[in-house]
């Protein structure tokens, strides 16, 4: 049977050092962006619409986790509200901003997005990307 996934991942995971912390803020703000836990064992939860493409979990190693520098998942927002509402939520849920919500004309026309750092020090974004924005250029 072949594997038709267009997809380039499977998955990601990031480190922890305190899962119920982490847990608690992508629980907060994965949900403005349509996600939810989809599957956890001990030490690891793993997030998705339908299927574990982003985990939290403690190093297999045993030794801290630790960033990774130049290092930063992007998450896709269903609108710009839902933009926001990550963004609102991830600092409420203790992250730190690394740029508000808005556009990035350098990254495209149809960009809107934001930054924000989770309790481990992570570097996240979410970010919608507004087709209608589009201007076409002459070829």
């Amino acid at each position: 049977m072949a594997n038709d996934n267009p997809n380039i991942l499977s998955h990601v995971s990031l480190g922890t050092n305190d899962i119920d912390k982490a847990a608690a803020f992508y629980d907060a703000v994965l949900t403005p962006l349509g996600c939810k836990r989809v599957m956890e064992h001990p030490g690891g939860i793993a997030y998705g619409k339908a299927f574990p493409e982003f985990w939290i979990q403690q190093p297999a190693d045993g030794k801290p986790a630790s960033l990774g520098n130049g290092t930063h998942v992007s998450f896709v927002a269903p609108a710009r509200e839902a933009v926001q509402a990550f963004y609102d939520a991830a600092l409420a849920a203790g992250g730190r901003d690394e740029g508000a919500p808005g556009p990035r004309p350098d990254y495209g026309e149809p960009y809107f997005g934001c930054f924000v750092r989770d309790p481990d020090g992570h570097k996240l974004e979410a970010t919608f990307w507004d087709m209608s924005q589009m201007t076409e250029h002459p070829n």
